[in-house]
């Protein structure tokens, strides 16, 4: 078969494709884009039809899924861990109306918060719904996962969640192709109230939830994915889990490991497994990408005077990636680290792109601003959240998704008057937009600046829900048109920029302002791909 080399987000893109999925449904969040992008720029996924343009945000995303799944048809939904606090209203419950077509949900979550506000576990949000979890190590085992995920779904009638991390997602392999399937027709499931979650209807699929755990644990125990390798030196077992394996498996020539091995990419908790190695073994190390998840199951079942280390008693740090040296020092083995870094893969701190639309509208803020008192600024998740930085200082929060115009509510109903609100357009669409209806309801004394660049910005660029359409919501929603102001951030504005936002920042009232000028980055690979057709053109012309 074909063999491809991919990032772990492409295979598990690709190996949707080939496994006969009818649609990919996701909101953009790093590391989790790549995914629904690679759909999007497949010729294959083209010709299937499958369905791939973004959601407005998680949950909307999670409940087409499922939607999808009802209709008989398989679909995935891919989003960041923090995008799974979005979606986790329908993700929870769809472990209690179950499946029908095969319904797959990735999460990528991102420890050490490489662009993210947190390092939650989604394992902890899969064993809360009492759904199967899959941990991929590398890209084949991702691709390969898929195709298991979807068949295990429909066979158990469950969604089930995969959980990446950044490394994975954002690192290539070869990958191994299988044989493309067809994508299942639409068939509604048999019992046309499954869906209905009544309570009545609800308690009883809860029960089947339940009784259906025995069987999880079971196939987890008996799955390909979960590897125990016996070594001769008992005096440590390590326990990996995921991508973990990879960091153990460096540390030693030809990755030829002494000690006893348990590699987890599948749960529930294969039980039986973990007993052997804790028997087997004087000590216990668990080697787990994010959250200490197996090492409390281990302290809480096997707490039998062995000593279990990882995570919780510092032999392992409580917060980060993993990497070969802390695995290494871990084990007592020296690391060598006298590879010096090349400069140019040194750290930097992150930066407006030159000729960004948000240094403008920042300058404009802050000249607005100047009579105020500091802190009144409440801002969102997106490019201008850089506005914290030097030398703008102009931000003081940056909490969740849609949090800057509810935060603005709150603190000007506590007497913090005038309140500012910072949110792009493609975050107003995700999750600003209610909280805007509850100021326009409360008739709070904020002033809203949505920051329109045309784009979801800070992922690279993706189509922006909000296109076209704000001064509509805003307006439907019920802000006063007289209070409803759209501006060109450039220098030359400047002046004229500041002196609306201050006379906004007077009214007693709901204001919004819409500094609008299209994403520097999108501009120019707008332009570039005119030219390329131009010169195409000219070309076909002169032969």
């Amino acid at each position: 078969m074909q063999k491809l080399l991919l990032l772990g987000d492409e295979a598990i893109a690709q190996g949707a494709i080939d496994v006969g999925v009818s649609g990919i449904y996701a909101y953009p969040g790093t590391p989790s884009t790549e995914i629904t992008e690679y759909v999007q720029k497949s010729k294959e996924a083209k010709e299937k039809n499958i369905r791939s343009e973004w959601s407005a945000n998680e949950k909307t995303a999670m409940e087409s899924a499922i939607g999808m799944s009802y209709a008989g048809k398989r679909a995935m939904v891919c989003m960041k861990h923090v995008g799974l606090n979005v979606a986790a209203d329908g993700f929870i419950n769809s472990a209690i109306t179950g499946a029908n077509g095969g319904l797959v949900i990735v999460a990528a979550d991102d420890p050490s918060m490489h662009s993210s506000q947190n390092e939650q576990d989604s394992r902890f949000y899969g064993k809360f719904a009492m759904i199967p979890i899959l941990e991929p190590a590398n890209q084949q085992e991702a691709y390969d996962m898929v195709s298991y995920g979807f068949e295990y779904s429909e066979k158990m009638k469950i969604p089930v969640l995969m959980r990446i991390t950044t490394r994975l997602a954002h690192s290539r392999s070869g990958v191994e192709r299988k044989k493309s399937i067809k994508q299942n027709a639409v068939n509604l499931p048999e019992n046309l109230k499954q869906y209905i979650l009544l309570p009545a209807i609800a308690r009883k699929q809860y029960k089947v939830l339940l009784n259906n755990q025995e069987k999880f644990i079971e196939e987890s125990e008996n799955s390909n994915f979960n590897n125990y390798y016996d070594n001769e030196n008992k005096k440590l077992g390590i326990i990996t889990c995921g991508i973990a394996y990879n960091y153990l498996a460096e540390n030693f020539e030809d990755q030829k490991i002494p000690y006893p091995v348990l590699s987890i990419r599948q749960y529930p908790a294969p039980i039986k497994q973990i007993e052997k190695i804790y028997d087997e073994c004087d000590e216990i190390l668990v080697l787990e990408e994010g959250a200490p998840v197996i090492e409390e199951l281990l302290k809480g079942l096997l707490n039998k005077g062995k000593t279990i280390k990882g995570r919780l008693d510092g032999t392992i740090p409580r917060d980060g990636e993993l990497n070969p040296k802390i695995v290494a020092d871990a084990l007592g083995i020296i690391y060598d680290e006298t590879e010096n870094i090349p400069g140019i893969v040194a750290g930097r701190p992150p930066s407006f792109c030159p000729g960004c639309s948000h240094i403008d509208s920042y300058k404009a803020l802050n000249e607005a601003l100047r009579d105020y008192s500091k802190g009144r600024v409440f801002a969102d998740i997106g490019c201008y959240t850089l506005g914290a930085l030097e030398p703008f200082n102009a931000i003081n929060s940056c909490v969740d998704m849609g949090a800057s115009i509810t935060m603005a509510i709150g603190a000007s109903e506590a007497g913090l008057v005038p309140a500012i609100a910072v949110i792009g357009d493609s975050t107003f669409t995700h999750s600003g937009m209610t909280g805007l209806l509850d100021a326009v309801n409360n008739n709070s004394s904020i002033t809203v600046l949505i920051m329109d660049n045309s784009t979801t910005g800070m992922t690279g660029g993706q189509k922006s829900s909000a296109l076209g359409k704000i001064e509509q919501i805003c307006i439907g929603l019920g802000v006063e048109k007289e209070h409803l102001h759209v501006l060109k951030p450039l220098k030359k504005y400047h002046e004229e920029n500041a002196n609306i936002i201050k006379s906004e920042l007077k009214y007693n009232g709901v204001s919004v302002i819409i500094p609008r000028r299209e994403c520097v980055q999108t501009l120019n690979k707008r332009m570039r791909k005119k030219l390329k057709v131009q010169v195409t053109e000219n070309v076909l012309k002169q032969i």
